[in-house]
């Protein structure tokens, strides 16, 4: 009985979630806004994370799970890839390039964050 309790509240986090996404796609679309409403939704969760509107632990188990499952969410991007392979063909040795340095740039700004956070939680810094 508590697994299923558990398996509820997930799929309650997971859908405030996507209310949330939802909400925020529909509000960027009806102000014209050029960012979509996904990373106004993150901007606005983060906000309300911070200010204590909205507890960690009322989204946290949802959270993690759709992290925990985030490469099944490329899956279709990847299949989608395959209507390119012209493009791939003729500049794919670019877009590689292009791939290569941003992960790798996405990597090092998260060690460093991660870094600075810990240090930050094992109070060496204010």
């Amino acid at each position: 009985m508590k697994k299923m309790k558990e398996i509820g509240i997930g799929i309650l986090q997971i859908a405030i979630l996507f209310f949330v996404s939802m909400a925020l796609n529909k509000v960027a679309e009806l102000l014209h806004l050029p960012i979509p409403g996904s990373i106004l939704g993150i901007a606005v969760l983060f906000t309300l994370l911070k200010t204590g509107v909205v507890k960690l632990n009322w989204i946290e188990r949802g959270a993690n799970w759709l992290l925990a499952e985030l490469l099944l969410f490329f899956v279709p991007s990847a299949v989608g890839v395959m209507q390119y392979i012209p493009l791939l063909e003729s500049e794919g040795f670019r877009i590689m390039i292009v791939v290569i340095l941003s992960t790798v740039i996405v990597m090092i700004c998260s060690g460093l964050i991660a870094s600075r956070i810990e240090k930050r939680k094992e109070g060496r810094i204010s």
